[in-house]
């Protein structure tokens, strides 16, 4: 049996098809994998250009903690801290004329050098202006307050009721001298 030149073609063309199909069916899921490395390459050189941008900017960085650390309260490192938080929150009110009826302290958390506690309050009571004031007191406290959840609903012609979380940022002594 003698194969033409023709057939050695086509045997020839057939059999390189054949090779591509199995090397892309077996290559398929290499160059998804390819694919994925590159992605992830690119998302990881933004990530070091954002890192290098930051170390570039530590001397700033630093004088700006240096500056806010020195606004941050201190408190002993044995001292409970909940009493402490609850009796500013509550002249607060009383010289505002806001009622607090329902308040908790949370638990203390440990976020670097600082601590926070959170403190909910159930239920208070008062006017708008009243509200006013007992916020802005307490942000202008000096103090490391801040409210981030507050519910106001009206109770009747002019009272105001609601909830509120506040957050108290501080130091421990034993944490400010390092």
């Amino acid at each position: 049996m003698k194969i033409s030149p023709s057939e050695k073609i086509l045997g020839l063309i057939t059999t390189t098809l054949a090779l591509f199909a199995a090397t892309y069916m077996a290559a398929r899921s290499r160059i998804a994998q390819f694919q994925e490395i590159a992605l992830e390459r690119v998302n990881i050189q933004k990530q070091i250009t954002a890192d290098i941008e930051t170390i570039a900017q530590r001397q700033k960085w630093e004088k700006e903690y240096a500056k806010l650390s020195k606004l941050m309260p201190t408190l002993p490192a044995e001292k409970k801290t909940d009493a402490h938080w609850l009796e500013i929150m509550d002249n607060i009110a009383s010289k505002n004329g806001v009622k607090i009826f329902k308040r908790q302290a949370g638990e203390e958390k440990k976020l670097g050098n600082v601590y926070e506690l959170p403190l909910e309050c159930k239920e208070w009571e008062g006017s708008l202006d009243s509200m006013l004031h007992f916020l802005f007191d307490m942000q202008s406290e000096g103090a490391m307050l801040d409210i981030r959840q507050l519910q106001v609903k009206p109770q009747g012609k002019g009272v105001l009721r609601g909830r509120f979380m506040l957050y108290c940022a501080y130091m421990r002594e034993s944490q400010k001298t390092k």
